[in-house]
Order: C-alpha cells, then structure tokens, then sequence
C-alpha cells in the first residue's frame, strides 16, 4: 500500500519567504534522495500558499523523512512563519501522486491543522482554498528512479 500524504501552507509575511524558500528547496533534495520516496508534486500559489502531494512506500519511510534532516529542521520554523498549516495521510492501491483536486477534497473532509502562532481566520475556520494548479506547479521525481 502506498501512503500518501498532503500539506498546505500559507506563508504569513513576505518578510519569511527567502528563508522559507530556501528551506524548501533543502526539503524537496531530501525527499528525492529519500529511498522509499516514490513521486510527488508541489504548488506555489497566490497569497504565499504553498501545497505538497508525495507518495511513501509505506508510513514509516515518510515518518523517517520527516524526523530527520532538513525537514526537521524546517518544521518548527513553521510555527512563526505560517498562519494556515494544514495536512492529510491515506494509503492507497495506486503508487501514483494524487492530483490536486483529490488532495484538496480529502484535505477537507480528513485533514488536520497543524499547529502556527499566528493562525488566520481561513485557518481557524478549516476553510482550504482550492488549489488551482498552472505554473507553479512542479513534479518531483526519485533520484533513484
């Protein structure tokens, strides 16, 4: 089974976005060298919303990329720079990354918050705007595909 999991951040102030930026690029050369990374995609949006779809080949190696690295080093930064930070995990059949519009539905009918210091209303309201996917969108492939 493959699991699945999606984010969605929203950066509260441009004041964060070099270093978030930054961090996220770390992040994505993590994930593509990680062994049990199987694809995944990302979206940069309007109003500094930023979402993520990767397939695992199972929990424990997304757990174990999570834990480690640049993304845990990432993570807590969140806390201050985001006012919306949400996510959602499944295991599916297909090894294939979920389109956007199947990441936004099970974002709101499953997701959770994450916590952030400075939540906005859209986040304190669980309203997820839908993405709209075009040219901030970019698949990510294994390194060792």
């Amino acid at each position: 089974m493959t699991f699945v999991s999606v984010t969605r951040l929203r950066v509260r102030s441009l004041l964060y976005m070099p270093a978030f930026i930054w961090h996220t690029f770390k992040v994505i050369r993590q994930a593509q060298g990680s062994p049990q990374f199987l694809g995944g995609r990302v979206l940069s949006e309007k109003r500094n919303a930023f979402w993520t779809a990767t397939a695992w080949a199972d929990q424990s190696a997304m757990l174990k990329f999570r834990q480690t690295g640049a993304h845990k080093v990432a993570m807590p930064k969140l806390l201050k720079w985001c006012d919306e930070a949400s996510y959602v995990h499944w295991t599916q059949e297909s090894r294939e990354v979920p389109n956007w519009q199947e990441a936004h539905r099970r974002l709101v009918e499953e997701g959770k918050l994450s916590k952030v210091h400075h939540p906005s209303a859209d986040h304190q309201a669980r309203h997820f705007v839908e993405p709209k996917p075009g040219r901030g969108q970019r698949e990510l492939d294994p390194v060792n595909s």
